[in-house]
C-alpha cells in the first residue's frame, strides 16, 4: 500500500522540519491538562442569543472609530498556528489608532455585567491552542494597528517606538538602514511585538540579554476599562511588569519602546554533535556562563534519525566531508550544539581566532564541526525559509501540538534521562529544542513565570500531526506522548513550569502561578475587573449576571 504524499514528507524531509527548531517565542497571547481527551475543541453552547447578537452589532457600529468593524467573514481569526481550536467571534475590529482600541474595550466595560462579551487581542496568529480567540466575543486584529509609524533615538542608549501590531520582521529591517538591531529575539521573526511581550520572548540570545521583556523601556497599555495608560520601571510600575509575559490578562499592548544596539553584518552559524548528554549540557552551560562567548546558543536532541549530517550539507560545510558521509546517527540519540558568532566583514580574522578559541574549549565529537557564514538577516530569518517551503507544498496549516517546558538545572539529568529514549523513540515528527538560560540577567517582577534556581533548561518539543492519521505520527499519539512528559514531570517531583502555558481551569492555573498567584489575580481585578481580556486562556470568567446565576 502506497504512503499519502503527506506521510511521505513528513518521514523523508526532515530538514524543513528540522528548521522548524527556531519557532519558540512564538505566538502570539497564549491552559498538565491539554485537553487531552478532546483532539479539537470546540464550543459546547453558545451563551449570547441571536436577539442579543443584534443588539450588540448594534452598539459596535455605532461606536466612532476610524478603523472598522467586520461580522462576518471572519473563520480566519477562528483558527491558530495550533490548528486544534475554532472558536468563532462575534466581530472583528481592524483599528487604525489606539483610540479604536480604547473605544471598544470600554464600550464593552461600561455595558457590565449584562453581558457574557469579552475581547482578544490577535497578533500574527501562532498561538498554539486557541489563547488569542474568543468565542462570540470581539477580536482585535492587531496587525492592522500599524500607526504611529517607528520612530527611532539614536544616541547613548539608542531605542525604536513601535506599534504592539508590528511584525518583529519589518523591526529588523527598519533598524539596520539605520545600523541598529534589538538585543533579543524569537526565533521565527513574522511575529507581531504585542504578541511575543505578553509571554516573554525567548531565544538563543536570552542567556546574554535576558528574553524579549528585558529589552523594553516603556508601554502603552489599555486596560480592562478602556483606559490608556503608559507604563514604565519609573512610572504605573505595577502595571508595566504585569503586563510583561502576563498573557494578556491585564491590558492590551499598543505600543513599544524597544531597547537597540549596534547591528552587525555577518554570523557564524555553527552546528557540533555530541553523544553524551553531560557532556553536551556542561558545554552549553560553560558558554552561557562565560563573559567572552558566543552570541547566540541554543541546541537540539536527535533521536533515531537518519541522514543526519546530509541533511545538514544544504547550508552548512562540513570540517571532515568523509566523516559526513559515513556518520550513522539512525538508532542512536545525540545531542547538537547550535551557536553563532555575530561579525563585521573587517572583523573576520580576529573573529575566526575568536571562534578557534571558544571551540578549543568544548567536547564536542571533533570530526562533526559544521558551519556556515550568513548574513546577519539571513540567519535571524532563517525559519521563514522552511515555512514557506512547507506552505507551498500545503503542509504548514497541520496541527502543531507543542509542548515548551522549563526545567530547573538541578533535574535536567532526571528529565532527558526517562524522556529521551524510553518516553520518546524518535524525533520524527519534529525537532527537540533543548538549551539552558541564565536568570541572573532576566528582570524580577514580571509575570513570567519560571522555576526557582538560577539556571533553567528551554525543552521546546515542537511536533507537527499528520491530519487523519491514526498512527504514530497522528494527533492522538503526540498528545499521549505529551501527557506522559508532563505526568512523569509531575511523579518525579521535576519543578517544571510550562512556558505557552495552557490549562483548563482556574486551580491549574493557581499551582502554575504558585506563591505568585495572589500578586496575578490582584492584577486582574485592578485592570481588568470584569475579566474582558484574553478569554482563550481560561484563567478567569467573564463576570457578569449569567454567570452569577
Amino acid at each position: 500500500m502506497k504512503s499519502s504524499p503527506t506521510h511521505f514528507f513528513f518521514k523523508h524531509n526532515g530538514m524543513l522540519l528540522r528548521l522548524l527548531i527556531f519557532i519558540l517565542g512564538i505566538c502570539s497571547i497564549n491552559r498538565s491538562n491539554f485537553c487531552y481527551d478532546q483532539l479539537f475543541a470546540t464550543p459546547a453552547t453558545n451563551s449570547i442569543t441571536p436577539s442579543s447578537f443584534s443588539a450588540i452589532e448594534s452598539s459596535l457600529k455605532q461606536l466612532k472609530i476610524e478603523g472598522y468593524f467586520s461580522f462576518k467573514n471572519f473563520d480566519h481569526v477562528a483558527k491558530d498556528f495550533g490548528n486544534r481550536y475554532h472558536f468563532l467571534p462575534l466581530a472583528v475590529l481592524y483599528p487604525k489608532s489606539v483610540s479604536d482600541i480604547s473605544a471598544t474595550v470600554k464600550h464593552v466595560f461600561n455595558m457590565g455585567k449584562t453581558t457574557e462579551l469579552t475581547v482578544a487581542a490577535r497578533g500574527h496568529g501562532h498561538s498554539l491552542e486557541g489563547q488569542a480567540q474568543a468565542y462570540q466575543g470581539v477580536v482585535i486584529s492587531m496587525e492592522s494597528l500599524r500607526t504611529p509609524a517607528m520612530r527611532f533615538h539614536r544616541g547613548e542608549l539608542p531605542f525604536v517606538d513601535v506599534s504592539a501590531g508590528e511584525l518583529w520582521i519589518n523591526i529588523l529591517h527598519e533598524s539596520l538602514k539605520l545600523g541598529l538591531t534589538p538585543k533579543s529575539w524569537t526565533d521565527y521573526l513574522h511575529l507581531t511585538v504585542g504578541g511575543t511581550l505578553s509571554n516573554a520572548g525567548i531565544s538563543g540570545q536570552a542567556f546574554k540579554h535576558g528574553p524579549q521583556i528585558n529589552n523594553v523601556y516603556q508601554l502603552e497599555v489599555v486596560t480592562g476599562k478602556g483606559e490608556v495608560i503608559t507604563c514604565s520601571e519609573e512610572k504605573n510600575a505595577d502595571l508595566f511588569y504585569g503586563v510583561l509575559g502576563g498573557l494578556g490578562q491585564f491590558g492590551i499592548i499598543t505600543r513599544a519602546r524597544i531597547a537597540l544596539q549596534p547591528a552587525p553584518k555577518k554570523v557564524m552559524w555553527i552546528r557540533v554533535l555530541y553523544s553524551d548528554f553531560s557532556t553536551f549540557s556542561n558545554d552549553q552551560e560553560q558558554l552561557i556562563s562565560s563573559k567572552d562567548s558566543f552570541d547566540y546558543v541554543e541546541g537540539f536532541v536527535v533521536i533515531n534519525r537518519t541522514g543526519l549530517l546530509n541533511n545538514w550539507r544544504s547550508t552548512f560545510k562540513p570540517k571532515d566531508p568523509l566523516f559526513a558521509r559515513k556518520f550513522s546517527s539512525e538508532g542512536k540519540v545525540l545531542y547538537c550544539l547550535e551557536v553563532a558568532k555575530y561579525f563585521n566583514p573587517d572583523e573576520t580574522a580576529n573573529t575566526d581566532q575568536n571562534i578557534d578559541a571558544l571551540l578549543s574549549t568544548l567536547n564536542y565529537i571533533e570530526s562533526s564541526l559544521f558551519q556556515s557564514e550568513v548574513s546577519y538577516v539571513e540567519f535571524l530569518d532563517r525559519v521563514h525559509v522552511s515555512e514557506m517551503k512547507l506552505q507551498e507544498k500545503g503542509l504548514w496549516d497541520v496541527p502543531h501540538p507543542w509542548l515548551n517546558l522549563l526545567i530547573p538545572r538541578s533535574k535536567i539529568h532526571d528529565f532527558t534521562q526517562e524522556v529521551f529514549g524510553k518516553i520518546l523513540t524518535d524525533t520524527s515528527h519534529g525537532p527537540i529544542l533543548i538549551y539552558p538560560v541564565n536568570k541572573s540577567k532576566w528582570i524580577k517582577g514580571t509575570s513570567m513565570v519560571t522555576p526557582e534556581e538560577d539556571i533553567m533548561y528551554l525543552i521546546a518539543f515542537l511536533s507537527s500531526a499528520v491530519p487523519s492519521s491514526t498512527g504514530k505520527d497522528g494527533l492522538e499519539h503526540i498528545l499521549s506522548k505529551n501527557k506522559k512528559i508532563v505526568n512523569f514531570c509531575g511523579k518525579a517531583n521535576i519543578g517544571m513550569k510550562q512556558y505557552l502555558p495552557h490549562y483548563t481551569t482556574q486551580e491549574d492555573w493557581k499551582v502554575h502561578f504558585g506563591p505568585r498567584w495572589e500578586t496575578f489575580a490582584r492584577r486582574k481585578s485592578t485592570y481588568d475587573p470584569l475579566a474582558i481580556l484574553a478569554p482563550g486562556h481560561g484563567i478567569f470568567k467573564r463576570v457578569s449576571l449569567l454567570q452569577q446565576q
